[in-house]
């Protein structure tokens, strides 16, 4: 081998290693730059967290295939063991300053308007200003109200855009909402200052019959045609559809608007043209005297003589026209389901499956399809077999909201059950049972009969349920069945007076509840048609109380404390007709003979609408 060949060589060898070890030790300067031009080595600038420092790629040929390394010792290159920060560096989010160096990033800390779930709890706890919005059937004073009038069911569709009412008579009033498409342009709304806050308005669409008395030869009872409950069911083709029941039998009903066709350009007489029920308008000019709806007024021609020409004819003789076509409601009965209960009917809930639906009486809960009406399902079956072992009935059943094979229905022992259709087909187990244990030594005479729930409602997304008895609101938590998350006391300045409700039945009477579409505020009725608002969001201390009346803050009181004082006692007048008040601890008069017992929330909005006898009061926040 030659010199310069092997002098070649070892360069190429000495550039290899100088190479692989040359991110451990600096490369010294060519021996002809002078020291007094060498600087100093400057330190290495800490890496920022935008730009890291990464080390020098290394050549794909000598990661694979490395070159020897020479005999002396040396630490493993760089791109071998990983870098520690510096320990002055604190192990936090940091950022560069201004002056180029790290600093910890300090962030400032966020107030409570800030903080989103902080907004959300004041929003919550922030106590609605109730309004008055409409009343239907508004009674003047020292008007009587007949007892077929009193209206005895409420009931919003899932849209909120309608709302039904059912009165003691067997009638089915319905509502529409007219404010909807009302909204004003975007340009318009930019133009506004402040918001402008409508309050929601409904307007009277149509009623029909739909129960009427009665009798029952088997049993010689007596069957009245009073509404119980109303459900909405789901919509189709633009038609609404629902279900009303009274103490025996539940019907489906199909609501739906019709063109009605009027006939006009008669040229007959009013009085022969009335019978076919077709109306008539001029358009006509007969040969002598006009009628208004074209005909002659001597009736020289009409159907009684074989519509028969006058003496030298008409001037102007025009076939009927087919003219303005008007819509009107009509409703049509689809299915009746009759003669599957023994007890008076309390309740009805259609699934969420939209195909099925329970009714609920006092000891049975059968389920029925809405396309068939000749067969039903027992599901629930309280009666015994002897009847004085019987301890309790069902007071109302409801549907789970989204899960079809869930229901709950109460008692009047104050229990609540959850059922699973899923475990067999007589649901004789409950999967839950909800009951407030009594304190020892609490209970009483009267202890069983104001415990009774009364009604029930689940939160619209299924993880509350809402129950009402006789003094309380509960609000229960189904994943914890060992007492309610939260107590709302409703009038409990008549606890002293339960003897006297007693004697004149009024511990009976069966109070509805609500409960609203966020799930937040809670409400139902008490007497002298006042309603009670409650606020059920965590640290909320909202307590409402209003009137059913144009003006409703104008009895609003707070809630009162147990009185230490006894309450005037119910005069003996109250059971022969007499007046039914009684005064509470503050001096306010509450009376006994009005009552609200029915009272329905907007799905979506803060709007209520309740009713006081045969009068229909609606209220927004």
């Amino acid at each position: 081998m030659s010199p310069s060949r092997r002098q070649e060589q070892e360069r190429k060898k000495r550039a290899q290693t100088k190479q692989y070890t040359g991110s451990t030790r600096p490369r010294s300067l060519p021996p002809h730059i002078p020291a007094a031009a060498r600087a100093p080595p400057r330190p290495s600038p800490l890496p920022t967290p935008s730009a890291p420092r990464s080390p020098p790629p290394a050549s794909p040929a000598i990661l694979l295939e490395p070159s020897p390394p020479p005999r002396t010792s040396r630490s493993p290159p760089d791109s071998c063991t990983p870098r520690s920060l510096p320990a002055e560096i604190p192990s936090q989010p940091w950022c560069r300053d201004g002056g180029g160096s790290a600093a910890p990033m300090e962030r400032e800390p966020m107030s409570s308007d800030d903080r989103p779930e902080a907004a959300a709890e004041s929003a919550q706890q922030q106590e609605l200003e109730w309004r008055f919005a409409q009343v239907f059937g508004e009674r003047a004073a020292g008007e009587d109200v007949q007892e077929v009038d009193i209206i005895s069911s409420i009931e919003f569709d899932k849209s909120g855009d309608h709302l039904a009412t059912g009165d003691r008579g067997g009638r089915v009033v319905l509502f529409e909402r007219t404010d909807s498409g009302d909204s004003a342009s975007r340009r318009e709304l930019e133009r506004q200052e402040y918001p402008i806050t409508r309050h929601p308005e409904f307007r009277y669409r149509t009623e029909f019959q739909s129960h009427e008395p009665e009798f029952d030869y088997l049993k010689s009872l007596e069957i009245e045609e009073k509404i119980n409950k109303i459900k909405w069911c789901q919509t189709a083709n633009n038609a609404l559809f629902l279900l009303s029941t009274n103490d025996k039998t539940i019907k489906y009903w199909k609501v739906q608007e019709k063109k009605v066709k009027r006939v006009s350009v008669m040229n007959l007489d009013t009085s022969q043209s009335s019978g076919n029920g077709s109306s008539s308008s001029p358009g006509t000019n007969s040969c002598k005297a006009l009628l208004p709806n074209g005909g002659c007024s001597e009736k020289l021609y009409s159907p009684n003589n074989n519509m028969s020409f006058p003496p030298g004819g008409c001037a102007s003789l025009r076939l009927p026209v087919v003219t303005g076509q008007d819509l009107n409601h009509v409703a049509r009965c689809r299915r009746v389901y009759a003669h599957a209960h023994d007890y008076h009917i309390n309740s009805i809930s259609n699934n969420s499956d939209g195909e099925t639906f329970i009714s609920a009486d006092d000891l049975r809960i059968n389920l029925w399809n809405l396309e068939i009406s000749n067969q039903s399902f027992n599901i629930v079956d309280l009666k015994p077999a002897n009847m004085e072992d019987l301890t309790e009935v069902i007071t109302c059943a409801e549907f789970h909201p989204t899960h079809c094979n869930t229901l709950a229905y109460s008692s009047s022992k104050g229990t609540i059950r959850l059922i699973d259709l899923r475990q067999s087909a007589l649901c004789d187990n409950h999967a839950k049972l909800f009951e407030e244990h009594d304190a020892p030594g609490s209970r009483s005479f009267f202890t069983e009969i104001i415990a009774s729930v009364s009604d029930i409602k689940f939160a619209r997304d299924g993880r509350h349920i809402l129950s009402r008895d006789y003094m309380t609101l509960k609000l229960w938590d189904l994943n914890m069945d060992s007492g309610p998350v939260a107590t709302f006391q409703v009038h409990e300045y008549l606890r002293p007076k339960l003897c006297d409700l007693y004697e004149n039945d009024s511990i009976f009477d069966k109070f509805e509840c609500c409960i609203s579409g966020d799930g937040l505020r809670v409400a139902t009725g008490s007497y002298s048609n006042l309603f009670r608002v409650f606020g059920c969001a965590p640290g909320s201390t909202e307590a409402s109380t209003l009137e059913a009346s144009r003006n409703p803050m104008r009895r609003q009181v707070s809630n009162p404390a147990r009185p230490t004082r006894t309450l005037t006692s119910l005069t003996r007048a109250v059971r022969r007709g007499g007046e039914n008040t009684s005064v509470d601890a503050n001096g306010i008069s509450y009376d006994l003979s009005t009552k609200l017992l029915h009272l329905a929330w907007h799905p979506t909005e803060n709007s209520i609408a309740c009713a006081a006898a045969n009068s229909l009061y609606m209220y927004y926040a």
